[in-house]
């Protein structure tokens, strides 16, 4: 009896963490969807588990002569408010202006250093995972 205890529990444990990151790499997939060519993901994306009123951020510079997609992804469509800022905190994009945009392009003249966050819509969800993407297209 303890051992088939001891095997019910092993394979419970096994499985948990696999379930969490097979619905991370699902939402992953689904936000890699607004990067159809000619735009190129850049780097690995930035993964959030977020409850309540938590904040994923990270940082980002933006150059010119180069066209950059910002996307954010969730379990359901539009579930990520997305915010922009300058290195001073001021607001240069929020996608709650467009419904929840799920990714929103940006040219800049010269470079910028813009801090990215990415927070949950509490009128459609009070938990899950955010995964944030940039990518890229040269401008011609």
């Amino acid at each position: 009896m303890k051992k088939i205890y001891f095997s019910l529990v092993l394979l419970l444990l096994l499985l948990i963490p696999t379930q969490g990151n097979s619905q991370a790499e699902a939402v992953e997939a689904n936000c890699k969807t607004c990067f159809q060519a000619p735009f190129i993901v850049t780097g690995k994306p930035f993964r959030a588990l977020l409850t309540g009123d938590e904040v994923a951020e990270f940082n980002v510079t933006l150059f010119s002569g180069t066209t950059y997609r910002i996307a954010a992804g969730s379990a359901g469509k539009n579930y990520i408010i997305l915010n922009v800022y300058d290195s001073d905190r001021n607001l240069l994009f929020s996608n709650r202006d467009y419904d929840n945009a799920t990714y929103w392009d940006f040219t800049v003249e010269g470079y910028i250093d813009c801090i990215v966050e990415a927070r949950l819509d509490d009128t459609m969800a009070s938990s899950g995972f955010a995964i944030l993407m940039t990518g890229f297209k040269l401008n011609e």
